[in-house]
């Protein structure tokens, strides 16, 4: 983890999250225009992801992101200390535990049905490759 965004960390994280989840073919990526988002390097990277898609936000338009802007309100109210990390292995820890951990194993989420994201992708999974719920 870095202080700032770029997008070499942006590259390795989707890289990362695209084989944890076993290369699912005809993935949407979405994102903001910032420009770790919209750098050669990671146009390159999603090229070489099977039919992935890059989705782009409207420039100055938080309402195209809301998602993604609801995910850090909700970890700034919920897991964030209010004094914030005392350095950056600190918060490398508490980030991670709070995805990988509170937010996609134990938290509820409303539009998936008050069902934690692995879950609701379980059920997905139920539907589409089996044929029931």
């Amino acid at each position: 983890m870095i202080d700032s965004p770029n997008s070499q960390l942006t590259t390795q994280a989707l890289k990362m999250a695209y084989t944890v989840r076993l290369e699912p073919p005809n993935v949407l990526f979405h994102s903001d225009q910032g420009t770790h988002y919209t750098s050669k390097t990671l146009a390159e990277a999603i090229a070489q992801c099977k039919g992935m898609k890059h989705s782009m936000s409207r420039k100055a338009n938080c309402w195209d992101n809301a998602p993604t802007e609801r995910f850090f309100r909700s970890y700034k109210t919920e897991w964030m200390p209010k004094k914030g990390y005392d350095d950056l292995a600190q918060a490398r820890v508490d980030v991670a535990s709070y995805i990988v951990g509170y937010y996609s194993q134990v938290r509820p989420h409303s539009f998936n049905d008050y069902l934690t994201p692995v879950e609701k992708e379980k059920r997905f999974f139920n539907q589409s490759l089996l044929g029931f719920v």
